[in-house]
């Protein structure tokens, strides 16, 4: 997609995704056999609900029709969230991955496996899990000390006391009713 063409893009969609109090992640166009595909990735703190997309799509669909920033050629429109494995690179992905686990390349070249416990301009603390039976320790990471970053998909994770309260709660207004 050429720089113009995704400029024009970004200012027709910005503002139909600020409206819906989303923010505009990506817009990428990319060949599908005869056609192309305009996907428009959107998140929020809250999360992106279906019904956002829906909506979003619609208006979205409406303001290129009556536009020509996509040409004249025909193409698919897909509006959506970003995925698990999404890289992290605002400040704003690491405030939302806070209580998740992050995989991070550092410049140095090491590796690190730890849980974000709290998010501030400058950086991020985390909780690196202890091994063999070893406590877990704390550490501070510079947003500057990270080549890259992306959440590990837990499957098993062991729930939490927050999580464990607001089950407790959940099962207590199951049973009033």
């Amino acid at each position: 997609m050429s720089t113009t063409q995704s400029e024009r893009l970004r200012g027709l969609l910005e503002p139909l995704v600020a409206a819906r109090d989303l923010d505009l992640e990506e817009i990428e166009v990319t060949p599908a056999g005869k056609r192309r595909v305009l996907r428009i990735v959107v998140d929020s703190d809250e999360g992106v609900q279906l019904d956002d997309c829906a909506a979003l799509s619609r208006e979205a669909s409406q303001v290129l029709d009556d536009s020509d920033a996509m040409g004249g050629a025909p193409y698919t429109l897909e509006v959506t969230s970003p995925g698990a494995d999404r890289p992290l690179t605002e400040l704003r992905h690491y405030r939302r991955a806070v209580g998740r686990l992050i995989k991070a390349r550092l410049h140095e070249g090491d590796e690190l496996i730890a849980r974000i416990t709290a998010v501030d301009d400058a950086g991020l603390d985390v909780e690196v899990p202890g091994v063999k039976g070893r406590k877990p320790t704390t550490r501070r990471v510079a947003f500057d000390e990270i080549a890259k970053a992306r959440v590990e998909l837990e499957f098993n994770r062991k729930s939490d006391k927050r999580d464990e309260q607001h089950e407790e709660k959940i099962d207590e207004n199951q049973e009033e009713a």
